[in-house]
Formats: structure tokens, C-alpha cells, sequence
């Protein structure tokens, strides 16, 4: 199958070489020339525009989306819909809201273009190790599609599935990134523990290797964990904030939209939100307050 790939970032051009060594051809855009020079030069046929992509594919065309969330999916499809005509497939393997997904559907299904939803996981990884898909869309739009899930996954059958209608795809990777918040949240705060208990002495590196083979919480994520304290055990020269990309924020109000309590994932929304501000004012005003309320004793200093 000939499958066009605009945005040539790490995700981007990691899917593009996976489908190639599984034979299909890949013809790649992007805004960026760093990226579009990157593509080149690894073999892949590139476009200077959208336009140019349009007219580049044989039918039915099939394009992928892997460009941020927001207006930047709607400015490329509405560049891309001068182009297009059916049959045609969009793919968005971005982390798009649900909301927007199901619109965008509508709007293309309007003009007779196919469009999938597909939730993309496996990070800079996947590469190797295959992608986790889960797919939203319509059968009919879907399952021309399947050669393409199958050679992005694990393994053929596994690792992906078409999990509903329009929007549901990016619905089930909203609640599968809260759930990596919340995890990632429980990490965090055992090896914080851990690190403070200075009369063990304990390696961390170590702990997460062995905590990695056969314990309940064994993971990717423990793996990570190995890696990042054998190399940089104190975590020296590494900022404290730490960025959202905008699906936990997703979760949190889905969960508050459908009234279902989901305190870790919020939790662990909030702890990255205060990351951001150490010194933040509402910390202060408390330990203000403990100290009108209780003489509890507090440092008054500079700013």
C-alpha cells in the first residue's frame, strides 16, 4: 500500500520506516526542512507541499496525520481537502481531543473522505518493538486499512484493535494516558522515598532491575527507571516542571463529565501542574495560615 506521512518528527518518521520494512511505500511532508531533509536522506520519496503529496499518491489515497493536537490537524486537513478528492482516507495517529475527532468525521464524511482515529502509543520505541493502536472509525474505512495497523503492531493480531465508531480510537488513548499519569505519579513518589532513605544507601538502578523481573509492578516504565538512574543516578542538571501534553486534562474532565471519581489520575494531573510553580503563592498563604492559626513556625525570608 502507498501511504502519505505528514508531520516527519520522531513518531512521524519511526511509523514511516516500520511500514517500509514491512513493504509499503511511503511518501513523506513536512513544514519543517530539517525533518523533510532527515526523511531524504534515510531513502524515503518527500514533497515540498501538501498539494504536491496529494497529487504524489496513487488511489485510493491514504494519508497519515502525526502533527500536534489542535488547530495544526484542522489547518493541514483544510490544505489537504483542496486536493483530495474520493476515495481518500485521513488518518490522525495524533493525541486529538475526541470531541474534535468525531466533528472532523462528520465533516469529511460530508465530502465523501474516510477518516480514522488512531491512538498511537509506544513512543520513540515503537520503532522496534511495534506500536499500540487502538482505531476509531467506520468498518468500511477501517478495514482497508488493516495491512497498515498490522504492520505497525507487536506482532500481526496483537498489540491493536478497531475499538469503536468515530472518536473512540483517541477516546481510549485519552484514558490510557491518564492512566500512564497516574503510574508514572506512583513511581515517582516510591523512588522519592526511596532516594531520601540515605542510612540504606540504596541503588536505584538496581532496585527498579529487580523490581523489573517478576514483581507485580513490573514494566516498560521500570525499565525506563533502570536506564535513567544507571546513568544519572541523582538526576543532576534535570528541570523539576514537568509538562502535560493535554490528554490527562482530557481524562480529568471526562471523569467529572460522567461522574466517575478518578482521584489518582487527577492527582497526578495536579502534581505536574505544581511541579511548574515551587514557590507557588497558595504554598506560602499555607504555611501563612499554620503559622496565625497554630504558631506553627515558618521561614519568612526574601524572595
Amino acid at each position: 500500500m502507498e501511504i502519505g506521512m505528514v508531520g516527519l518528527g520522531k513518531m512521524g518518521a519511526g511509523i514511516s520506516r516500520r511500514l517500509r520494512e514491512a513493504g509499503h511505500r511511503v511518501v513523506g511532508f513536512d513544514a519543517d526542512a530539517g525533518c523533510l531533509q532527515q526523511f531524504t536522506d534515510d531513502g524515503f520519496d518527500t514533497v515540498r507541499s501538501v498539494r504536491e503529496l496529494a497529487g504524489r499518491l496513487e488511489r485510493p489515497t491514504v494519508i497519515w496525520l502525526m502533527v500536534p493536537a489542535g488547530p495544526a490537524v484542522d489547518e493541514t486537513i483544510g490544505r489537504l481537502l483542496g486536493h483530495l478528492d474520493p476515495p481518500a482516507t485521513l488518518i490522525d495517529g495524533g493525541n486529538s481531543d475526541y470531541r474534535d475527532t468525531i466533528q472532523r468525521h462528520q465533516d469529511l464524511e460530508i465530502r465523501g473522505i474516510g477518516f480514522a482515529d488512531v491512538g498511537t502509543s509506544g513512543g520513540i520505541r515503537g520503532e522496534s518493538a511495534g506500536y499500540c493502536l487502538t482505531v476509531g472509525g467506520d468498518p468500511e474505512t477501517v478495514e482497508p486499512l488493516v495491512p497498515v495497523f498490522e504492520a505497525l503492531a507487536p506482532e500481526p493480531g496483537r498489540g491493536w484493535g478497531h475499538v469503536g465508531p468515530p472518536g473512540s480510537g483517541h477516546f481510549v488513548k485519552m484514558i490510557h494516558n491518564g492512566i500512564e499519569y497516574g503510574m508514572m505519579q506512583a513511581m515517582a513518589e516510591g523512588f522519592a522515598i526511596l532516594e531520601q532513605k540515605d542510612d540504606f544507601r540504596l541503588d536505584l538502578a538496581r532496585i527498579a532491575s529487580i523490581w523489573n523481573e517478576g514483581s507485580v509492578i513490573r514494566s516498560w516504565l521500570l525499565e525506563l527507571a533502570t536506564s535513567i538512574f544507571g546513568t544519572n543516578a541523582s538526576l543532576e542538571g534535570l528541570r523539576w516542571a514537568v509538562d502535560d501534553s493535554g490528554e490527562g486534562r482530557w481524562a480529568v474532565r471526562e471523569a467529572i463529565d460522567l461522574d466517575v471519581a478518578a482521584p489518582v489520575i487527577t492527582q497526578a494531573l495536579l502534581a505536574r501542574i505544581q511541579s511548574r510553580a515551587p514557590e507557588a503563592f497558595s504554598y506560602r498563604f499555607l504555611s501563612a495560615l499554620r503559622h496565625e492559626f497554630g504558631g506553627h513556625t515558618v521561614d519568612i525570608g526574601e524572595d
